[in-house]
């Protein structure tokens, strides 16, 4: 396996789709079809620190809540983070919790305007489809975000599908 903090940025995912909604926001959408039961992919989901483990090196993210965090609905979660550079503060809190299926993490402190990802789960032939959906707004709106924004969060969860295929392995179906 590479070391974590030598992997490069990574070329968005072929699977990954952003779109402008018409309120203005914008919505990442991607999903994973991964060799691993579902309850086996929303434990590892379920327990904070592995987001260190999917989220790129390049980002210097660090859980600041102290561990184990008892994951449910409401719970928040303070995280820091550096984009470009510069050190931010980022907090969570859990808005949906309906395990094994789904949960929400919506951004209430952080860089983006709006940040609400949603993580999809569901058990298919072999495995789990992983799904992600984030709607989120960024300071400075449709320019900033077509300028640095879009290529960032598409490399982010790049990252984030190759790691989950390192950890979990990637169910190929045939069509």
């Amino acid at each position: 396996m590479p070391n974590d903090a030598e992997s490069p940025p990574i070329a968005p995912g072929k699977n990954t789709q952003i779109d402008r909604l018409p309120d203005g926001a914008f919505r990442l959408r991607t999903s994973l079809d991964l060799a691993r039961p579902i309850d086996e992919v929303f434990d590892f989901f379920c327990r904070a620190e592995n987001l260190q483990r999917i989220t790129p090196p390049w980002l210097g993210f660090r859980i600041l809540t102290p561990l184990p965090i008892a994951m449910g609905a409401d719970t928040l979660i303070d995280y820091r983070i550096k984009l470009h550079g510069l050190p931010m503060r980022w907090r969570t809190k859990i808005a949906v919790w309906n395990p094994p299926h789904e949960f929400v993490d919506d951004q209430l402190r952080g860089p983006y305007r709006q940040w609400t990802h949603t993580h999809r789960f569901e058990a298919i032939p072999g495995g789990t489809r992983a799904s992600d959906e984030v709607i989120y707004r960024t300071p400075g709106g449709a320019l900033i975000e077509r300028l640095f924004v879009r290529r960032n969060v598409a490399a982010i969860f790049a990252y984030r599908q190759q790691r989950m295929i390192e950890l979990f392995g990637q169910l190929f179906l045939a069509t």
